[in-house]
Formats: C-alpha cells, structure tokens, sequence
C-alpha cells in the first residue's frame, strides 16, 4: 500500500500547521505525492521559508502532532491486540517503539505547557489492525520523523531546544533502524540522510488521512492507556 500525505490529514491540520511554518506553495504539490517518490524529494530540496518567520512554539507544535499521531498508532495497535500477536522480537519493537513515542508527547507537552495544540482525532482506516500493515507504516512513519527532525531542528531559535530535539533525533534514528531491520530492509541504506522540511512533511502526513475531523469508534478490548 502506497500512503500518500492527502490520505493521513483527513481535515488538514497537519497541512495547516506546515502552511504557517512553510508557505502553500509546496503543500499543493506535496498533498498527491507519493511517499518517497522522486517528485517529493524533489520538493523537499526545494529552498524554505525564512527561518526567522517561523517561531520555536511553532516548530514544536508540529512536532507534537506528529508525535501524537505515532503514539496513537502504536497504542492502537496494542489495545486491538495486533502488537500481541506478532512473534516474541517484533512484539517487543513495537511495545518498546510505542513507549518511546508517548514519552516524546509527554515531553514536547511539558515543554510546551498552556501552548500546548490541541489534540486532534485520528482515523487510521484499518491499518493498525493487521500485522503486515502496521509494520510497513511504521516504518514509512519512523523514516519520516527522523528526515522531520533533521530538517527542522537547526532552525530553532533556543539553543537549549535544539539540543533536546537532537535527543529526540538521535533516539528516532535508532527506531528507524530497528524498524527496517524488523522488516529485513537494510538499517542504514545511504551514506547521508536528506532532511526533510515541514511542508514535505505536511504533504506527507495529509495524504495519508490518518488525521480526521471527528473520532472513530473501534471495537477495543480496553481503552488505550495514554496517546498524549
């Protein structure tokens, strides 16, 4: 399955936050993409917006969005009983995964105190219900926070946040390369990792519609213990 940005961000709030950080212009292009295609790294190579029109509480309430939706997907994934039923190693991935990802919510949160967005809906059409779909998104999701956070981190302004969103990056590469290798993909497939701006990412996330206008009500075997 080929996820596309337009399929994540069902009522555009990813796309709306990258068109305060990054402009429109490429958002438009970005919402057909395809993940990983040519003409989305095209666009990511494209320049961005002046670093200076984008404030650091911007920057880290995209982040945190973004953060949300992974630790929604992994808990999902646990309380539907999919996580449960894959083998021993993969199992333990994703529990570690979806613990690291609700850590970082807790994090950018306390950071972010009564600035803090609100957290939307989310609607991942089914994917978290099979093991064979759950782990291929996670792992597009994973490489798509480690581009995310090399691209946006040197442009805050606050020398200390940059050095707790380096924390953040270094542990995502680390999920990244745990996930591929999960999946028998090589860890570490380049020499040097592009990043990724917050309009590629926006595009990205909105095709996807992973992120939707109202909850969606799921059979569950208990309520999810925390998605920040």
């Amino acid at each position: 399955m080929t996820l596309t940005l337009e399929q994540l961000d069902r009522d555009e709030a990813l796309l709306e936050s990258i068109a305060i950080l990054q402009g429109e212009t490429r958002a438009g292009f970005l919402r057909k993409a395809a993940l990983g295609s040519a003409g989305m790294l095209a666009a990511l190579a494209a320049p961005a917006r002046a670093a200076d029109s984008v404030s650091d509480v911007d920057i880290l309430n995209f982040g945190l969005r973004f953060e949300r939706l992974q630790a929604t997907f992994y808990t999902q994934a646990d309380e539907l009983g999919t996580i449960h039923k894959m083998p021993a190693a993969k199992q333990r991935w994703a529990e570690v995964l979806g613990a690291h990802e609700r850590a970082h919510v807790r994090i950018l949160k306390k950071i972010l105190g009564d600035k803090a967005g609100k957290r939307p809906f989310f609607d991942f059409h089914g994917v978290t219900e099979t093991d064979d779909r759950f782990t291929r998104t996670a792992v597009a999701m994973e490489d798509l926070t480690v581009a995310l956070l090399a691209g946006v981190t040197p442009r805050v302004h606050d020398r200390r946040l940059t050095a707790a969103l380096f924390g953040l990056l270094t542990t995502e590469a680390r999920h990244a390369a745990w996930a591929r290798n999960i999946v028998g993909t090589t860890p570490a497939g380049r020499s040097v990792d592009e990043a990724r701006t917050l309009d590629s990412v926006r595009g990205t996330v909105s095709r996807t519609h992973f992120i939707a206008a109202a909850p969606r009500m799921t059979s569950r075997r208990s309520r999810p213990r925390f998605t920040g």
